[in-house]
């Protein structure tokens, strides 16, 4: 079944389809049906399949070597999809039962089994959207990301302590995320990984959707549900590390085989983790012969790759003497660096329209900007320095932030140096730092009031937007991956209002052009006065492709309403309050300007004309001219 050129492409690291070729096949040969198995493991004495189909006995159903790339291969007549089987893999320290590296689905964890399965089962709908995808530009387009953990976004009522089937998140997820207004949905890992609590950054089966939930075909028509409502999917990849537990992949076939030998270059000591062997040719195939499979079979629109930063670094989390220079003797992987922008290219070379995402935390330079000019070619980037600077500012009490102005306007200093996206993510309301509602200052109308108005800075700050679950309508507690969300707090009108909020924010997003067409271009931006340091107060303009196509934003960050604030503006006319954070509708206090007023003819801030605006408390204001 494996040709000579297969096996070429599989040695050379350069067969982006090699899924299609090693695992279990459920296929025909010679008239027959059967399973037909392969495995790479060149350094064991023996391999066979074990299942339930032979009482799980490893004596008669031995693999063949196929030399010189060491893949091991077997038809098995009579066997149908829904087999469990494993590799029985003997080797010089001994003999042990591994899950396959490459299986498309796996029993529900503690078991271990991989499942001989078909992916073509589903009929994909998504057709007209595929379509469209392709042809777009996605970095122009509207981009509010809901960033979701499938197993605690809600619980049965009637079984709390059981998850949501895909099924059922296809019944209640997408009616919700189109409600809200989000334009992408990210899943946390939904690959095959043993520990829950890992939140599936700890991956087993990368090539396995988690059985945790249902069937392969299961998260297809959730997918496919979530394309037809127009909305896109983005997924968590994890190439930078995987777990140790002895049916995966650590010492696959007796040897450091996906992993390095040396633990300077092989574990990570923050997480007890190993860390792929990039520069191995097969390691860096079965990378991104994984991230094309969840493009090509899943239909997915974007990839975010976890713990960049982590693949970049010899030395990250390593003290002096506890890692490797490279061959230059520099602290850069230039294996990691290879692959990241061997993945970033056949990737978009494959699926044009398709988002890849890096979470790097570091001021590594051009990320998000193409090989062919230096950089390692992700379309965005997090902004992890506008993410800790604006919550750090939003934690201070409004009387103090006026000695805190600059954690608000350094981000502009450098936000066009990368195509960035402005998260708020799960990492912000675990391990003790609280909900975003319980990390805002003051009594419970000013908590909401801060968040309604940071929710409010970052929608029309320049980037795309990612939001984690529960943060739109106010989770009081510290997410719990155990349970669910707490959806009984949306009885109340403050809950009620924050979600509303939102969603008009979503709302604004999508249909004015200003807020997305230029998110990375400066022409996009322009302050008007970020020097009111005194009266915490922030004004800019936001622009789309068409300079006279623009929006004016003001944002008050402390409680005291400012009457008569003379701002300047670009031209004269009547401008109309598009959003206010401040509505009784969202929970405010409902001061504003009358759903509009119109310009004086004096100069302000620069500009040629002004507004005498009311600036609500703890509160932004959205205005637009008429055309």
């Amino acid at each position: 079944m494996l040709t000579d050129y297969d096996l070429h492409l599989l040695a050379q690291g350069r067969h982006w389809r090699s899924y299609e070729k090693l695992g279990a096949h459920h296929v025909e040969l010679d008239g027959v049906r059967g399973v037909h198995f392969a495995v790479w493991a060149p350094n064991a004495t023996a391999v066979s399949v074990v299942g339930d189909f032979n009482g799980w006995d490893g004596s008669g159903h031995g693999l063949r070597m196929r030399m010189p790339g060491g893949i091991w291969e077997l038809f098995v007549p009579g066997l149908d999809v829904g087999t469990l089987y494993k590799f029985r893999v003997t080797a010089a320290e001994g003999t042990s039962d591994r899950s396959d590296p490459y299986g498309f689905a796996a029993e529900l964890p503690p078991r271990t089994a991989s499942i001989v399965t078909d992916l073509t089962t589903h009929r994909w709908q998504d057709h007209e959207w595929m379509r469209a995808r392709a042809s777009r530009d996605p970095l122009a387009m509207p981009v509010s990301i809901y960033e979701v953990h499938l197993g605690s976004w809600r619980r049965p009522g009637s079984a709390p302590d059981r998850w949501l089937t895909y099924a059922d998140l296809e019944r209640e997820l997408v009616p919700y995320v189109v409600e809200q207004g989000f334009t992408h949905v990210e899943f946390l890992p939904p690959a095959e990984h043993p520990l829950s609590a890992s939140w599936g950054y700890q991956v087993i089966g990368m090539f396995a959707a988690t059985s945790r939930f249902g069937t392969p075909a299961g998260l297809m028509s959730l997918i496919d549900a979530l394309h037809r409502a127009g909305v896109g999917v983005i997924i968590d990849w994890v190439p930078a590390h995987f777990p140790k537990d002895g049916h995966g992949l650590r010492r696959f076939d007796g040897t450091a085989l996906y992993e390095h030998e040396d633990p300077r270059q092989g574990e990570h000591p923050d997480w007890g983790t190993l860390i792929f062997n990039y520069g191995r040719h097969e390691v860096a195939n079965y990378l991104v012969s994984n991230a094309l499979f969840w493009l090509d079979h899943y239909h997915v629109d974007g990839l975010r790759v976890d713990a960049v930063a982590s693949m970049l670094y010899l030395d990250y989390s390593r003290r002096d003497g506890e890692w490797e220079p490279n061959r230059y003797g520099g602290r850069e992987n230039l294996e990691a660096i290879d692959l990241l922008k061997t993945f970033n290219v056949e990737v978009h070379r494959h699926h044009p329209g398709v988002l890849t995402i890096a979470e790097e935390s570091t001021a590594w330079p051009a990320v998000s900007r193409p090989t062919y000019c230096g950089g390692l070619g992700f379309s965005l980037k997090w902004n992890m320095g506008w993410m800790n600077d604006t919550l750090r500012y939003m934690r201070h009490e409004p009387v103090h932030r006026k000695y805190h102005h600059d954690e608000l306007t350094f981000s502009l200093i450098y936000a066009f140096h990368e195509n960035f996206v402005l998260p708020f993510s799960h990492d912000e309301v675990v391990h003790g730092k609280g909900s975003l509602l319980g990390q805002m200052p003051g009594d419970t109308w000013q908590k909401f009031a801060n968040l309604r108005l940071l929710y409010a800075y970052q929608w029309c700050h320049p980037g795309k937007k990612l939001l984690f679950m529960g943060n739109e309508f106010g989770q009081w507690s510290e997410w719990n991956h155990d349970t669910s969300l707490d959806w009984h707090l949306l009885q109340w009108p403050e809950h009620q209002g924050l979600s509303r909020s939102v969603a008009d924010l979503n709302r604004l997003l999508r249909t004015e052009p200003a807020l997305h067409q230029l998110d990375f271009d400066g022409r996009g931006f322009q302050w008007i006065d970020c020097h009111d340091w005194s009266g915490s107060i922030l004004a800019f303009v936001r622009r789309a492709a068409d300079p006279a196509d623009f929006l004016v934003v003001a944002c008050n960050f402390t409680p005291v309403p400012r009457q008569g604030y003379r701002l300047g503006v670009p031209q004269a006319g009547h401008y109309d309050e598009i959003f206010n954070g401040d509505s009784a509708w969202y929970g405010g206090s409902n001061l504003g300007n009358g759903g509009g007023l119109t310009t004086l003819p004096e100069p302000s801030h620069g500009q040629p004309q002004s507004l005498e605006l009311t600036l609500p408390p703890l509160a932004a204001v959205v205005l637009k001219p008429r055309r």
